[in-house]
């Protein structure tokens, strides 16, 4: 709770937006369980926790609405939407499935200059594994993914990918809490660049799924190491 009511000194000092750290904050609890299904969120009572005025709490909230991870539920307002753990390792699994193909295309179909971005984002991301700046990463990781949809050339695979990503936005971030997470994140990236730098769309494929993969059962410890492995699963529902 000391942690959370610190979230707008935090902001302030590091030039974020308070809405953003508010939003990663409510994300980490819904995505472990901590907030489960069908829980109130009220913006009076959130900015009081926060020690947040209620328009930077509404643009949080809005956010998880568009991110399905909050609903309106007639006269009980804003609630924690419903997500089953077979749900999430779903929607894991077909993320993991489109990622591959992305990754696929884009090693035989990106420029140079496309390749060039990629490997300097890569190199950039050291620095924030060293600091275990699991925002920073985060932010780093979502432009990563989203250049190798680019370098599809594909437009239409590269919404279909970008809006499986965004569905799966909370759960990608939250599991890079987990232990070393972030190291063995970026050391999957690494293998994954080394393909694309052969010119092998096919083990950049494999490599790219099986990291997909690995989040989803890094999310899987987290959850049971934050709940005690007594919890039913992320947002499940208690009511």
């Amino acid at each position: 709770m000391a942690g959370l009511l610190k979230v707008a000194a935090d902001a302030e000092d590091d030039g974020g937006l308070l809405s953003d750290r508010i939003r990663n904050a409510l994300t980490d609890e819904i995505a472990s369980g901590a907030l489960v299904a069908g829980s109130a969120l009220e913006e009076q009572l959130l900015a009081d926790r926060f020690g947040a005025s209620r328009t930077p709490v509404r643009e949080a909230l809005r956010q998880l609405v568009v991110s399905g991870l909050v609903e309106v539920r007639g006269r009980r307002g804003l609630v924690v939407a419903r997500m089953t753990p077979e749900r999430i390792m779903d929607m894991f699994e077909t993320s993991a499935e489109v990622e591959a193909m992305c990754v696929r295309l884009a090693t035989y179909r990106m420029t140079p200059l496309e390749r060039s971005h990629l490997i300097e984002l890569h190199d950039a991301s050291l620095k924030m594994v060293e600091a275990n700046d699991v925002d920073a990463y985060d932010a780093f990781n979502r432009e990563f993914h989203e250049c190798i949809y680019r370098a599809t050339h594909n437009s239409f695979l590269a919404e279909q990918a970008q809006d499986v990503r965004s569905r799966l936005s909370a759960f990608r971030r939250t599991q890079l809490r987990h232990g070393d997470r972030i190291r063995k994140s970026r050391d999957e990236h690494d293998v994954i660049m080394q393909a694309i730098a052969e010119g092998d769309g096919e083990t950049a494929s494999r490599r790219m799924r099986a990291h997909m993969l690995n989040a989803a059962a890094a999310l899987r410890r987290y959850i049971d190491d934050r709940l005690g492995g007594q919890a039913d699963g992320p947002a499940s529902d208690n009511t």
